[in-house]
C-alpha cells in the first residue's frame, strides 16, 4: 500500500506548506466531480489528515471506511434563509448588520440573490442549493479552499472537513458550504464570500461548471 506521502505525490521530508500545496492539488484531482472516484478522493483526505497528525509509518489506506452519512439531523430538515454577497455593495450593507436580512427580505431580489429552501437530512448545505436549482460557487469539495465559503450569521453549521480558514475566520461565522451541514432548525447565511479580502489567497480556480455559468 502506498504511504500517505505517496498518495499526496510529494517526499517524505516535504514542508508543510508543501503538503498543503499538494492536497488542494490532489482533491482537484480526484473529486468525482472532475472524473476522479469517491474511493480516490477518501483516500487523498485520509492521506492528508494522517500526514498533518504527525502520523504516516504505520498507515493503512485499505483501512479506510466509506463516509457514513447518518447522524447528522436525523430525519429533522433544516430551513435556510440565504443572501448573496454580491447584493451587499449594491446596497451599502455590511455582512456585521444584524438587520442584513430583514432588509433584505423588504427588497424585491432575484431568487438567486436572496431567498429560502430546505435541507433536507444529510443533504450539505451546497447539495442542497444544487438540488434546489442554484449555482453557487465551489471548486474541490475537499475542505482545501474557500470558494464555497459562507457567512452565517444565525444557526449553526458542522464544519467536519476543514482545511483551510484560518481560526479568525471561523470566529467570524466563516464556514464551508461543501461539506458543512446544518445542526439547526433555522440557518441564515450569507454565500459568495469568497469575496472577501481575507480570503483571497485560500481560493481555488472555480469549477468548470461555475465558469460555464459565471455570467448566467
Amino acid at each position: 500500500m502506498d504511504s500517505p506521502f505517496d498518495v499526496l505525490r510529494i517526499d517524505a521530508d516535504a514542508e508543510e506548506w508543501e503538503v498543503d500545496q499538494a492536497y488542494r492539488r490532489r482533491v482537484l484531482e480526484t473529486h468525482p466531480d472532475q472524473g476522479g472516484s469517491a474511493e480516490e478522493f477518501r483516500l487523498v483526505r485520509a492521506a492528508y489528515e494522517e500526514i498533518r497528525s504527525g502520523g504516516g509509518d504505520d498507515w493503512d489506506g485499505d483501512e479506510i471506511e466509506p463516509e457514513d452519512p447518518e447522524g447528522h439531523r436525523g430525519s429533522e430538515q433544516s430551513r435556510v434563509e440565504y443572501l448573496n454577497y454580491e447584493v451587499l455593495d449594491d446596497f451599502g450593507w455590511d455582512l456585521d448588520d444584524p438587520d442584513l436580512f430583514e432588509k433584505a427580505s423588504a427588497e424585491s431580489l432575484d431568487p438567486g440573490d436572496y431567498g429560502r429552501f430546505v435541507v433536507e437530512p444529510h443533504e450539505s448545505l451546497l447539495q442542497a442549493a444544487e438540488n434546489r436549482g442554484f449555482a453557487w460557487p465551489y471548486a474541490c469539495r475537499g475542505g482545501a479552499c474557500a470558494n464555497c465559503a459562507v457567512a452565517v450569521t444565525e444557526g449553526e453549521l458542522t464544519q467536519p472537513i476543514d482545511h483551510i480558514l484560518p481560526s479568525e475566520m471561523t470566529d467570524r461565522g466563516i464556514r464551508l458550504s461543501c461539506n458543512g451541514m446544518p445542526t439547526t432548525d433555522e440557518l441564515q447565511v450569507v454565500y459568495n464570500v469568497k469575496h472577501l479580502a481575507d480570503l483571497d489567497d485560500l481560493r481555488l480556480p472555480p469549477h468548470p461548471f461555475e465558469r460555464a455559468h459565471a455570467n448566467d
